[in-house]
């Protein structure tokens, strides 16, 4: 084996043994715990070599040694596939997304799952959408003078509202659901509020004021707004963690509370399937001293990312992993909603 190699391979014990059991590695353990193929007099001089590179350092004397984030990073950057999921944990991601409802009890699961996968802290960004259809509109009488309007749409979502005071007739009802249904199914969102104001004008004064709410209550409830939508679950992990953090962990707390300073994250990863940056590459100054695995799904028309964030002494092997599975699921059940 190449010099090279070894020391790469050394450098991956080291990194592998120091995020295990966060105590500084020696070269008598390395040799005890991984199959190196050489001697401990061996492994000290390519720690010797690879201290000298910046990659690994020693925090005092007569201590072992543990990674730089340079060493970090290189450890990630010389990663040649990521390990697959096993297959309880693949059978975990169908069964905990299988009986979600709508767009937000998934991202909801998603974001709970990759938390409970990694121990870090999970972000998802919902999809955001440019356009979505009209899938079907329900009106359910729910007894004296309540309507529960309900409007599913092609992007996952389902939304609802009920309308009070109105004492309306069943075959009125359902005269009115087919009428919005055959004018609307299918069409833009954005195109409804024309479809349905002469819906609205129909029929005598009481009939008109019901017809007028209802329809308007499909507007609001189709109203798709510009904001981007993150969610996060998994903080008490860093309580874990704390001691990773020479500093305090409040900086990094306030800044997965800045939906600004989340959102810049995922503009600043790459369109590749998984991203890793480390230490000041964040460029969040709350960030500086954790890591962020992030990686992107898909959703019909629409991109979006998910996260994880933890100290820079994180199971990157098992993030990466998560992140690229979690993601792959995500895009093949929403995929499959489509259709």
């Amino acid at each position: 084996m190449a010099t090279a190699d070894r020391r790469l391979d050394v450098l991956r014990a080291i990194v592998s043994d120091y995020v295990a059991t966060r105590e500084p590695v020696g070269s008598k353990a390395l040799a005890q715990r991984y199959e190196l193929g050489v001697s401990p007099a061996t492994i000290r001089n390519d720690m010797a070599a690879l201290e000298e590179a910046g990659l690994i350092y020693q925090p005092h004397t007569s201590a072992g040694r543990i990674p730089t984030v340079q060493g970090y990073r290189t450890f990630v950057d010389r990663l040649a596939t990521l390990k697959p999921m096993s297959l309880p944990e693949r059978r975990a991601v169908e069964s905990f997304l299988s009986d979600a409802v709508d767009i937000d009890d998934v991202v909801e699961r998603t974001v709970r799952l990759l938390a409970q996968l990694t121990r870090q802290v999970a972000i998802v960004q919902y999809p955001h959408y440019d356009s979505a259809t009209l899938v079907r509109v329900e009106l359910v009488d729910l007894g004296p003078g309540r309507t529960l309007v309900v409007v599913i749409t092609d992007d996952g979502q389902v939304e609802q509202r009920v309308i009070p005071d109105y004492s309306v007739e069943a075959d009125d009802l359902r005269s009115l659901r087919d009428q919005i249904n055959e004018v609307c199914v299918g069409t833009d969102l954005q195109a409804l509020p024309n479809l349905l104001s002469p819906l609205s004008i129909i029929g005598n004064e009481q009939e008109r004021q019901f017809r007028t709410a209802v329809c308007q209550a499909v507007t609001d409830l189709t109203r798709r707004g510009e904001e981007e939508r993150i969610l996060v679950a998994g903080t008490a992990n860093l309580a874990r963690s704390g001691v990773d953090f020479t500093r305090s962990i409040v900086p990094v707390l306030d800044a997965l509370e800045e939906q600004v300073a989340l959102l810049r994250l995922f503009s600043a990863a790459s369109t590749d399937d998984v991203t890793v940056s480390i230490g000041e590459e964040n460029l969040h100054d709350g960030l500086v001293e954790t890591a962020v695995v992030s990686g992107t799904y898909s959703s019909e028309n629409s991109n979006a990312h998910l996260a994880v964030v933890g100290p820079v002494r994180m199971d990157y092997v098992n993030a990466m992993s998560a992140v690229h599975a979690v993601g792959a699921y995500l895009t093949h059940f929403l995929h499959g909603r489509g259709q």
